[in-house]
């Protein structure tokens, strides 16, 4: 017999997953990840006899509850079910899925809906960080249409902006992992930095390239991939991240000059696959370093380093991200006062996801 999980399949920024109420999955990890893997797929690199799409933008989980603390709402943690292994990580956060949890989390009776905008408090379990969410709820409803427009998404829907309200150091411990604004390995300059997502900046030039290449062409080369990932295995663990092999953390981002009048442009690993977009707390960090004096990124992004309040158009393949920081440099020590950023979502599905019984039986 077929066993029925109920679940909502949305779209969540640039990125699209099911969304799961904690209660409707195993309490026992290894098993809810043996359920996740037969939900969408995996592994197997079409995801033919799952829900999957085949791509880690199109395979991911966020699975929500009651909030554990006193200071938000709801409980989101995010899982990335990998397409072509039988693999589960919970290392990172995602701040495209994220942006979905505020919707759900109203629609399932979390919270409460006010006419207009309800706040949704977000904990991240992830990271232990916390997000505020606005979502737009005329009448005390939820509503997903509307004019706001993203890159990376056709059409517009509703704005739903999002404040990080602690995320800085929330994988690594730091805002700056290593200490160090700049590091080098492999005789490669780098920065390390944590604003929500644990990224690795690198120049494009230092690898031979304009930062113009597009994601597939990027992919092809196989050595350019290699050295970035001989790099990524080196400095996971001076991160504070471990053995980073089998983790999709850190994300590696090269920047170049921007090309279509915003702050810097960027390319993507996350970390293997190059990212059609970039990530939404990956931007945040790459916004960071921008802003950051003596990092690998100053010198090429066109902002004001040394903090304030700055509004961010970070570039990627498709398009840009905007975030808007406010940032105090103050005798080497930097200090994140706000990271935000705006967000859109949509409900797909709703109803049942079937796995086979002998993966889990339901009970």
């Amino acid at each position: 017999m077929m066993t029925a999980i109920p679940a909502t399949l949305m779209r969540g920024g640039t990125s699209k997953g099911l969304y799961f109420n904690a209660n409707d999955l195993p309490a026992d990890e290894v098993q809810r990840d043996k359920v996740l893997l037969a939900a969408m797929g995996s592994p197997d690199a079409r995801q033919i006899d799952g829900v999957g799409g085949s791509h880690p933008l199109t395979s991911k989980v966020a699975v929500i509850s009651a909030s554990s603390r006193g200071d938000a709402d709801v409980d989101y943690l995010f899982l990335q079910v990998v397409v072509d292994k039988p693999e589960v990580s919970s290392s990172q956060n995602c701040g495209n899925i994220l942006a979905g949890v505020g919707p759900w989390a109203v629609e399932n009776g979390f919270v409460k809906a006010q006419d207009g905008t309800t706040p949704v408090r977000i904990h991240m379990v992830n990271t232990g960080s916390v997000a505020l969410a606005h979502v737009p709820t005329p009448g005390g409803v939820v509503e997903y249409e509307g004019d706001a427009r993203i890159d990376g998404v056709p059409g517009t829907a509703a704005a739903i902006p999002i404040d990080f309200l602690d995320v800085a150091g929330a994988s690594c411990g730091a805002l700056l992992p290593t200490g160090n604004v700049v590091d080098e390995v492999d005789g490669v300059e780098i920065t390390c930095i944590d604003n929500g997502m644990p990224v690795v900046v690198l120049r494009a030039a230092n690898f031979g390239l304009s930062g113009a290449e597009s994601p597939d062409e990027l992919e092809a080369n196989d050595a350019l991939k290699k050295r970035i990932e001989s790099i990524r295995l080196q400095i996971g663990p001076k991160m504070n991240l471990g053995d980073v092999e089998k983790k999709t953390v850190p994300k590696m981002t090269l920047v170049s000059p921007p090309l279509s009048g915003g702050v810097v442009n960027t390319r993507s690993f996350i970390p293997h696959r190059v990212h059609e977009a970039i990530g939404v707390l990956g931007a945040v960090s790459v916004a960071t370093a921008c802003v950051l004096p003596g990092s690998v990124a100053e010198g090429i992004a066109k902002a004001s380093a040394g903090g304030g309040e700055q509004r961010l158009d970070i570039e990627h393949p498709t398009g840009f991200f905007t975030v808007d920081m406010d940032v105090a440099v103050e005798n080497g020590a930097v200090n994140v006062k706000r990271s935000a950023l705006l967000r859109t979502a949509r409900k797909l599905m709703r109803g049942e996801v079937f796995i086979p019984g002998k993966v889990w039986d339901g009970k």
